[in-house]
């Protein structure tokens, strides 16, 4: 592997590329937020029925996440992630120029394609380049810049959908595809390792079941499919589940390893992430769409109400380091998610009638407690990998970030189709099926407390440097 530390330029420049793709990766998500009753109109679809738009993205770059380590460690990081980001523009560029949603869903699996490779392997490449005491504070240093994303997103994607058209919102993608292009010519070092045969079986029998079991929440949240459908379904998802776990058991080097979860931080932080994002990773979908279908307010008056939420996530960053040293991950993600759930609960006050102003301080506290969130969740997972485990170890996070993300959208769209369909709840008001919404979400998330009471006081010390006694 070529040793970073001789290359002092690359040390200096390579924190700002990985914020660069994820600030593409975050204005690409919450552009589109904003953006959706206006493409549903445009298409001849329901606002909240168009959400294949983002679950076709989040799932097809969580089924590829594994192959991306696998052709980074194979022929460098720097050669796969100016790959990633090319693909990633062109698939920008085809969004932009379509004209109906499957053309456009397509577009998105293409664009999930370079989307799929480029965040992780500019995170595996960090991974690579500097100590572990130094990680927490440049993963920390990445997402800061990277959340610029959020904060422009929303309203920029509000106003460029009003002013213009919905095609805009990909088109701001290839300015920033181009510029990162050019960085990585300087900025990216070609770390390789040695690898095995690439796993397609496991992959096939990983992806089958994923997306069998997305399939059935996306048909059902749309009641299209009966239920006896639904069942043989996810008789099926779990069927190629089980296959694969038995398989990747008996294979030496499989899709994805399962007994990297015999590391206890990356085990908790893994379960941690799939089951607490159940709750709140449906809220940036919902949100906008709350204050859009449910209040009425235009999509550029959404995006401008976002802003709050996303200038709180971004200034959260700087609590996270202070918190986690202090109290260490178990105390920080207890305390963390039950705070969460509450303030999700909260949501549930909100009537038809309520002024903006009680909506934008629910939605500050939602976006920094959101950061304090993700920030420990995904550094505890990264705590106690080594040379050996990081790059599977690595994946494995990206890949469950990835399925929480687009099973929380999915889960989100299906409570809330759910309790639409229930008259004596809703009674023709659009914003009660939100509230109930909101509420049995803010539960879960208070319920998915209990994975971190499992971790112990010394769990992820490495990285927080917290003194144990």
């Amino acid at each position: 592997m070529n040793d970073l530390t001789a290359d002092r330029k690359i040390s200096k420049f390579l924190p700002w590329l990985g914020a660069m793709a994820i600030f593409m990766q975050a204005l690409d998500g919450t552009i589109l937020n904003t953006s959706l009753p206006t493409i549903a109109k445009e298409l001849g679809k329901s606002p909240l029925e168009i959400q294949s738009i983002i679950v076709s993205y989040t799932l097809t770059v969580a089924l590829l996440i594994p192959l991306s380590g696998w052709l980074s460690d194979k022929y460098g990081t720097k050669k796969i992630f100016q790959l990633a980001i090319f693909i990633f523009t062109l698939g920008s560029t085809f969004c932009a120029l379509a004209t109906t949603l499957p053309f456009l869903v397509i577009s998105r699996v293409i664009q999930a394609i370079g989307g799929s490779m480029m965040v992780p392997v500019i995170r595996l490449a960090i991974l690579y380049a500097y100590p572990k005491k130094e990680l927490l504070k440049v993963i920390n240093f990445i997402t800061i810049p990277g959340l610029i994303g959020p904060l422009l997103g929303p309203s920029l994607g509000g106003v460029l959908v009003e002013t213009l058209s919905w095609h805009w919102i990909f088109l701001v993608n290839i300015p920033f595809g181009i510029l990162a292009l050019w960085i990585t010519t300087f900025a990216m070092p070609n770390f390789k390792h040695p690898v095995f045969k690439f796993d397609i079986k496991g992959l096939l029998l990983f992806s089958g079941a994923i997306t069998v079991f997305t399939l059935v929440m996306e048909l059902t949240s749309s009641n299209v499919i009966g239920l006896t459908t639904i069942l043989s379904l996810l008789l099926l998802a779990v069927i190629l589940g089980a296959i694969y776990v038995v398989y990747s058991k008996k294979k030496q080097h499989p899709l994805i390893d399962l007994k990297l979860l015999n590391i206890r931080t990356l085990k908790i932080g893994i379960i941690g992430n799939l089951i607490t994002r159940l709750g709140i990773g449906g809220m940036p979908f919902l949100i906008p769409l709350l204050l859009q279908v449910g209040y009425g307010y235009t999509a550029t008056v959404a995006g401008l109400i976002m802003i709050p939420a996303a200038a709180s996530n971004i200034v959260a960053k700087s609590f996270v380091v202070p918190i986690v040293s202090k109290f260490g991950y178990r105390n920080t993600l207890i305390a963390n998610t039950i705070l969460l759930g509450l303030i999700i609960c909260m949501f549930f006050f909100l009537q038809s009638t309520s002024p903006i102003y009680y909506i934008v301080p629910l939605m500050i506290l939602n976006g920094f407690f959101s950061s304090i969130q993700f920030t420990a969740m995904n550094t505890l997972a990264l705590a106690d990998l080594n040379e050996d485990t990081s790059s599977e170890g690595n994946s494995l996070l990206s890949v469950t970030q990835q399925l929480s993300l687009t099973f929380g959208i999915s889960v989100s769209a299906l409570i809330l189709g759910f309790y639409r369909q229930l008259e004596f709840i809703t009674k023709g008001v659009e914003v009660q099926a939100f509230r109930y919404s909101f509420l049995t979400m803010g539960v879960m998330t208070v319920l998915s407390t209990f994975i971190f009471v499992q971790l112990k006081n010394a769990d992820g010390q490495q990285m927080s440097r917290t003194k144990v006694d």
